[in-house]
């Protein structure tokens, strides 16, 4: 049954809000796009954000690439790909839900730690570490963003957006290139990406105009909120 009128343009409203956010504090167009559009109409969600997702990584990593953190991709890339063998292997072992109550759990915890302001050091070490739990989160619960965004909360914002931009591009190149290959990306899919699209190119004009006042404190606390948005998030798709 195609996608209703109205609905796609709540779509087009929802992806104008979420990219803009994204374009601002580097994370979030996934936390905010993909629940309500999975309650809107489940064909909204998630393939066609994730088609919308790829220009405008793409787009932020080279519009701020002076700022990319080259030290840190790496390290993150390979902690990711880690991350999603140790996902598969929860996903094999537990369920769904107590896979999103987990993943909660240790997004609020990091939420507490960094909101007291207790300092995390960015060292090889720590950059494996939070790309492997963002590997683990991304695939068994779709939300990576958080843990790469608190291990980067106190960098100015265009070393944040930059270096997130670029590890999400390798991140969703590499998730559009498995779904082809099972064919699960359909020509619908395309169309309300297409419908999409013009909200995440307004959305990113939006964010061009504000983003230079999200630095310092208001740029932690907007990453700090959008973490604990999206552990409530789990929580309540955990317990219903």
């Amino acid at each position: 049954m195609p996608v209703e009128l109205w609905a796609l343009v709540v779509a087009l409203v929802v992806t104008t809000v979420a990219s803009s956010v994204q374009g601002i504090v580097g994370i979030g167009f996934a936390v905010l796009s993909v629940p309500i559009l999975s309650l809107v109409d489940p064909d909204l969600a998630p393939v066609p954000q994730l088609l919308v997702t790829a220009p405008m990584a793409v787009w932020m990593a080279w519009h701020e690439r002076s700022h990319i953190d080259l030290s840190g991709v790496g390290l993150i890339v390979a902690g990711r790909a880690a991350g999603a063998g140790i996902g598969l292997a929860l996903l094999k072992i537990s369920n769904d839900s107590t896979l999103d109550l987990l993943m909660a759990g240790i997004v609020l915890v990091a939420v507490v730690i960094f909101g007291f302001g207790i300092k995390v050091s960015r060292t090889p070490a720590t950059k494996a570490a939070a790309g492997t739990l963002s590997g683990v989160a991304a695939l068994v619960a779709s939300i990576g963003g958080p843990a790469l965004a608190l291990l980067y909360q106190d960098e100015r914002g265009p070393v944040i957006r930059a270096t997130l931009a670029t590890i999400f591009s390798i991140g969703i190149a590499i998730t559009i290139t498995a779904r082809t290959l099972a064919g699960e990306i359909t020509a619908a899919d395309l169309r309300i990406g297409l419908v999409m699209f013009p909200g995440l190119v307004a959305g990113l004009a939006i964010a061009r105009v504000f983003r230079h006042r999200f630095e310092g404190a208001h740029m932690r606390t907007a990453i700090l909120v959008i973490s604990t948005l999206a552990a409530v998030g789990l929580i309540v798709r955990g317990l219903t």
